[in-house]
Formats: C-alpha cells, structure tokens, sequence
C-alpha cells in the first residue's frame, strides 16, 4: 500500500499516525500548533477527523452522551469542527511543512469536501466499519484507505473488506478498542493478529487509545504495519481525547523506538555471522590435560574440553574421541587436531 510516496507494509519501517482529530477544539490556530508540534516529532502522516455534524447526525445525537465526556456527541462535534476554508488552510499548512494530511469523514458531505481539497487517502473509523453505504459512497473516488475497525467481528470486518477489495482499492486495516482510554487488559492484541492472518496480503496495525507508547510497541513486536494514536502538542489541552493522546516527546520516542523494534524481529534460530569473534572465545573445543605419546588411547583422563573455540575439534565431538589412538605425541594443553589420532 503507498499513500502519496510513502510505502505502507511488513518490509517498511512502521507508519506512525498523529491523529489530531478534535484536539484543537474547533480553533485553527491551535491546530496549527499541534501541527507544529508533529513536525518536530517527526511525524509523517496527519489525520484529521472531518465532521459536517447536520450531515452526520440526526437530532437524536444531541441526547447521546459518550462516556468520556458530559456532553452530548452532537455538541462536542459541533464545537471541534472547522469549517471548508479552516480545514483547507489546515491541510495546506499540514503539507507546507511536508508532512501528509489525511482525514477521516463521518459523512457524505465529509467525503465530498476531502475530495474537493484533494486528499491523497481516506481513514475511515470504527464506527463507519459497517456503515457499508458510505464505504461504498467512498469507494467510487478510488484512494487509499485504512479502515479501523473496532466494535465490529470479524463477519462485520469481512463485507467491509468485500467492498473495498471491489473497488480494486488498496487499503490498510487497523484493530482498535473504542474506550478513551482504553486500559491495557482491553488492548487484545490478538485480534490484530487474527486481522493479520485472515487478511496475510494486507497491512494491519492498531489504533491505540491507551495512555502510553506499550501497547504500540507490543503490536510493532507481534509485526504491525501502521500506529495510529491521537495527538497534542501538550497534556495541558482540554478535549475528550487528550488523555489518550501522545504529546510531541512520546510520539518522538514512538516513531524511533519503532524503528528499532522493526530491525529486531524476524531472522532463524542459527549464529549470526558477527557472533563469530564471541564464537572464538566462548565455545570449548578438545585439548589434552596431559601429555599423550604416540599409541596412547585418547581418555577423558588426557584430553578435556576447555575455551576458546578455536581448535579443530568441537566440544560436541568429545565423546566421538574416546577410545581413539593417538598418532603423534601432543603436549599438555594444545588443541586436538583431526589427524591426531587413528
């Protein structure tokens, strides 16, 4: 999968997403800072979240209250918008400082108005995972998306997948746990693991809303292709989704440490050829403890294993010497050659 340039899968380096999504509260400026912010850590890929809340929602959201807020999902959507020109000015200021701003729309009017700016990919949340209406209204513009799908099964997952993979559409697929913040014990990294194996050929990840970089380094280690968590510029903002969000110095230390995560895994169980100078000082190899003439038999009284590993005959090989007679005379201390012995 490659989003405007940059290459998304198990040979590349993990994608780290800085979800600002409503952390500016609905001001431009600040979502600006936080953009600034992103920078410095090093970000790649911004996400925003585009919400047209009369397109979006009916009345009855204004009497929904999410559980990490007082307020009704209807007002707190409302108050976090930007409106066309602010969330264009936010995506030009995204890309001036070289970085990739994508969104994701909870509406066909959203959709309408990422086209319209030109975004290079949809992330499209949880909550659309089954809203197969809009996935296909999506669909027919033809860019990338990473779908999360949290709150949903694997039935629910798979006619998602379905109608993306209709469209000839590459896309991503993030497992995720809807609680802000998610505790640890809700993590359940095991069903980003069986995303990963019902869908081998393509890039899986975790939307992590827990406090802190584990959750995200465990899914790096168990293979995960895209990290997604939301962002601030400091702990300091109000918002619902500041407490699981990661400031500038932990999303610096996730977009490193997940590079030395991903130089970690894989290989065989075999020597690394640059063990090789321990090799030589760490394993034993046969040496006599005593002074052995021609005709002598080879006993564990005259020869022992002792360090470095550099003799001829490896430890492993001991007990295939003894009995044997020895050929030459061979002084206390010195390595058991091959030819020493008939």
């Amino acid at each position: 999968m490659k989003i405007k340039g940059r290459q998304i899968g198990p040979n590349e380096d993990p994608l780290i997403i800085a979800e600002i999504g409503i952390n500016h509260g609905g001001n431009l400026k600040v979502a600006k800072e936080i953009v600034d912010s992103a920078k410095r850590a090093g970000v790649e890929i911004i996400k925003h979240q585009t919400h047209i809340v009369e397109d979006e929602m009916s009345d009855e959201a204004k009497n929904v209250i999410p559980g990490n807020s007082d307020k009704s999902i209807f007002e707190i959507m409302h108050n976090c918008s930007l409106n066309y020109e602010e969330e264009l000015e936010l995506k030009n200021y995204v890309e001036k400082n070289k970085m990739i701003f994508i969104s994701t729309p909870f509406s066909r009017a959203a959709v309408d108005r990422l086209v319209k700016m030109n975004v290079p990919a949809f992330k499209i949340g949880s909550g659309e995972c089954n809203n197969y209406p809009l996935i296909e209204y999506i669909c027919q513009f033809k860019k990338p998306i990473i779908l999360s799908t949290g709150m949903n099964d694997m039935v629910s997952v798979r006619k998602a997948v379905k109608i993306i993979e209709n469209h000839s559409i590459q896309f991503a697929l993030l497992h995720t746990t809807n609680l802000y913040p998610t505790p640890f014990n809700l993590v359940r990294l095991g069903a980003m693991q069986e995303l990963m194996s019902e869908f081998p050929s393509i890039p899986v990840g975790l939307s992590d809303h827990t406090v802190n970089n584990l959750s995200s380094y465990a899914a790096i280690s168990l293979g995960a292709s895209i990290i997604e968590r939301h962002f601030t510029d400091h702990m300091e903002r109000k918002g619902p989704d500041i407490v699981c969000s990661m400031d500038e110095k932990n999303c610096k230390d996730l977009i490193a440490n997940s590079k030395i995560i991903k130089s970690m895994l894989g290989g065989s169980k075999e020597p690394a050829k640059e063990e090789k100078v321990t090799i030589d000082f760490a394993f034993a190899t046969v040496v006599s403890i005593t002074e052995i003439k021609i005709g002598d038999k080879l006993t564990s009284e005259n020869i022992w294993v002792k360090r470095p590993g550099t003799g001829d005959i490896k430890a492993e090989f001991f007990n295939d010497l003894i009995g044997k007679i020895s050929k030459k005379n061979i002084k206390s201390g010195q390595h058991i050659n091959w030819d020493d012995f008939e």
